[in-house]
């Protein structure tokens, strides 16, 4: 049997994750994931591939968006009232409109000390993603993670953690690796997923997502070796939300359809 063996919300994109027992799934995927972003100056957002130690700055939210706390290591934590909305800056960020909110000085100050790079927190704007999201979730699974790992040992070096990856579901009790690529639907907890996508990684997966520093080549390397896409290497799906509900740890993960040859899948 699958279950949900983790769940993860990553409140400001490209930052660390925050571990859940059960999560909320909204029509964008989970909720506040994803809501907050770190840009510079000229509004772009900026990712680990530059900025690596982005991986260790956690936002964890508070009283269902209201508030989020700052931290990371070697920094006082930060807590900041939440403006959703006021001031706004124009901003380049996957998924949003053009525009996000500003969340004052306070909170860029700490980023920017933090982060060693003059940047802004700012906040989607409310109901901003609307409509059917195919990279509303990310979901992988164990036994890729194992075969890929099998693959990475034998070239003699070390294995990596699923955290490179940074789903928001992982999922352990499927035999084959790479089930993930054959799901057309299916349910988890009292959600429904669809595919949407494959997930083609990254410089990301490079980043030690504990240390905030690059430890390339792996996974990259290895991933080249066999999971090669037209437009780069795969792992792992990304999932739109048919019907939103809750997930938690240790659900049930059923496949209800699959995807056939015919759809690109393995």
């Amino acid at each position: 049997m699958a279950v949900v063996t983790g769940l993860v919300c990553y409140p400001i994109k490209g930052c660390a994750g925050v571990v859940l027992e059960r999560g909320e799934v909204t029509p964008a995927g989970l909720a506040h994931d994803r809501t907050f972003a770190v840009v510079d100056r000229s509004g772009a957002s900026l990712w680990q591939g530059e900025v690596p130690r982005m991986a260790v700055v956690r936002g964890r939210v508070l009283d269902a968006g209201a508030g989020i706390v700052l931290s990371a290591p070697g920094a006082d934590d930060l807590e900041v009232d939440v403006a959703s909305g006021g001031r706004t800056l124009a901003v380049e960020v996957e998924k949003w409109p053009g525009t996000g909110i500003d969340q004052g000085d306070e909170a860029a100050g700490w980023l920017s000390e933090v982060l060693d790079v003059p940047v802004r927190l700012v906040r989607e704007p409310p109901g901003a993603r609307t409509g059917a999201d195919p990279t509303a979730l990310l979901i992988t699974s164990r036994s890729s993670l194992d075969g890929l790992n099998a693959r990475i040992q034998a070239k003699g070096a070390a294995p990596v953690p699923m955290d490179r990856f940074r789903p928001n579901v992982i999922v352990t009790g499927w035999a084959e690796a790479h089930t993930e690529d054959l799901v057309a639907r299916m349910t988890v907890g009292t959600a429904q997923f669809g595919f949407g996508e494959l997930a083609i990684r990254c410089a990301v997966t490079m980043v030690d997502q504990l240390a905030g520093v690059r430890a390339g080549p792996e996974p990259l390397r290895t991933l080249a070796d066999y999971r090669r896409e037209p437009d780069g290497v795969a792992f792992g799906m990304k999932a739109t939300v048919h019907t939103p509900g809750h997930v938690a740890v240790g659900d049930q993960v059923t496949i209800t359809a699959r995807r056939s040859t015919m759809d690109g899948a393995r």
